[in-house]
């Protein structure tokens, strides 16, 4: 009989069609990529700070699930606090973060995420926990989720007592304990099933996580299908598919659409951009010379890496500006890229200050983001704060044409984000640039050069970085060039 670890237990409930497939065909499952293994890489190092909340615990030794049952099952007596205790009952196997020992004869269990709040599969994760322990024997008195507290604030070294908060979920658990036995039983027999189960895709495709097998089962939609419709939410798309509705103009004329869902569905119909001459005209006037094109790159840590920074926020490590000192003029690239060696941020604020100035447009491509970091840096650093100011009240911001559908090119599938603009105005895009997306960069740089991680040469990455960095912003002169020669 198939063994049911917890992680098979949680795929059981979201899609029996992808359960099946772990046990029976797994060479369809694709490898996690770069962007999930770093979420594992920091869940890890979540995990090994909580353990420093229990001095006195006990690392159970991982070689095979068999040996670490048995290391387990010898510790227990000790009555010490155990990390990544391994319980075995039947053919039911969990992993507990850490198995705390209470009460005389008693135990808690403390589940660790890096997550900075509750969520709904904690609670399936923990109750399935529970009752692999108590199947085994234990007795379970309560259980605990510690996750990030996101108001922390390092000051100094990490003082892991603030960094975690502590959530008794016992009530929680209990609300589903009861279900676990009778959907253990549905789950075995559906690994058991000669032939993989046929399971319409749905919203258990992307809840709680997006499962890898999505482009797979996805396969069967055409391009510009419903999923690309603007702003129109996951469960009504899916009933629109259920409807027979594969592409958008399957949708019926009686259907309620938003002004920008009509222009897009309008666009494809017609195969042609809509262009709204008279708004981008507008938009172009807010143009101030000189113009400074902005984009900035920030990682965030899950552990607060410099004083007066809290788990996940922005740090920010690059920037790329180019500058037109005058309408059509002459085109002048600035840029700056840390080192990963100290705190970045004030380094980064004294390079823009230098370069930027106080006078002049500065254009972004959705400036919220920009903003928002603007407005932590000028928290952090007060002597600066009046300069921040001055710089986000120059701000244009270059997605606001494209968000309001003033330009609509069909190709944009439904985005106004910069990576599907730039293609359907231009022509141009990022494929086969060694970075493409952002937080591809934000990774990259902390595995090369705070983690040192990279096989590749650090000259060589950062050369990849400056590249993708400074097309964003060239991105931005070349589609303000297209609108001009569209509309003026």
């Amino acid at each position: 009989m198939a063994l049911l670890t917890k992680s098979k237990y949680l795929t059981g409930l979201q899609c029996s069609k992808y359960l099946w497939i772990t046990f029976n065909d797994k060479s369809k499952i694709p490898p996690a990529d770069a962007a999930t293994q770093f979420i594992f890489d920091q869940g890890h190092e979540v995990g090994n700070f909580a353990k420093k909340l229990y001095p006195e615990g006990i690392d159970v030794p991982y070689n095979d699930f068999r040996d670490s049952i048995v290391r387990t099952q010898a510790l227990l007596s000790e009555r010490k606090p155990l990390f990544e205790a391994s319980i075995s009952a039947e053919n039911l196997y969990s992993r507990v973060d850490i198995l705390n020992p209470v009460d005389g004869d008693e135990w808690d269990i403390v589940e660790v995420k890096s997550s900075t709040q509750v969520k709904d599969v904690n609670i399936l994760d923990v109750a399935f926990q529970k009752y692999c322990c108590e199947n085994f024997g234990l007795k379970i008195r309560k259980c605990y989720l510690a996750h990030l507290n996101n108001e922390y604030v390092k000051q100094g070294d990490i003082d892991v007592n603030g960094l975690f908060t502590i959530e008794d979920i016992s009530k929680q658990v209990d609300t589903v304990y009861g279900e676990i036995a009778g959907k253990v039983g549905e789950i075995l027999k559906t690994i058991d099933q000669k032939k993989c189960p046929e399971i319409s895709i749905g919203m258990h495709c992307l809840e709680p996580y997006e499962c890898p097998l999505k482009e797979q089962c996805w396969s069967f939609l055409p391009e510009r299908s419903i999923f690309n419709l603007y702003w129109l939410g996951k469960k009504k798309k899916f009933e629109l598919l259920e409807q027979g509705c594969k592409i958008i103009e399957d949708i019926p004329i009686h259907y309620k659409l938003t002004d920008k869902q009509r222009i897009q569905k309008q666009a494809i119909q017609q195969n042609d951009t809509y262009i709204d001459q008279g708004e981008i005209q507008g938009f172009l006037q807010t143009l101030q010379y000189p113009a400074y094109y902005l984009d900035f790159e920030t990682f965030s840590p899950s552990i607060p890496l410099y004083d007066g920074t809290r788990p996940y926020q922005r740090i920010v490590f690059q920037y790329s500006l180019h500058i037109v000192k005058e309408e059509n003029g002459e085109v002048e690239h600035l840029s700056f890229l840390a080192d990963g060696s100290s705190d970045p941020r004030l380094e980064f604020l004294v390079s823009l200050k230098a370069a930027i100035g106080d006078k002049g447009g500065v254009v972004v491509f959705n400036q919220a983001f920009e903003e928002g970091v603007l407005n932590e840096l000028a928290a952090t650093f007060p002597e600066h704060e009046g300069w921040i100011r001055n710089v986000i009240g120059r701000m244009v911001d270059l997605l606001d044409p494209f968000r309001a559908f003033h330009y609509y090119h069909p190709d944009q599938n439904g985005s106004a984000s910069l990576k599907s603009v730039l293609p359907a105005l231009t022509g141009q895009s990022y494929e086969g640039m060694n970075i493409q997306q952002g937080d591809e960069a934000s990774r990259i740089f902390v595995n090369t050069f705070l983690k040192g991680r990279s096989l590749k040469g650090r000259e060589e990455i950062r050369k990849d970085l400056e590249d993708y960095c400074c097309l964003d912003t060239q991105a931005m002169i070349d589609i303000v060039a297209k609108l001009k020669e569209i509309c003026c």
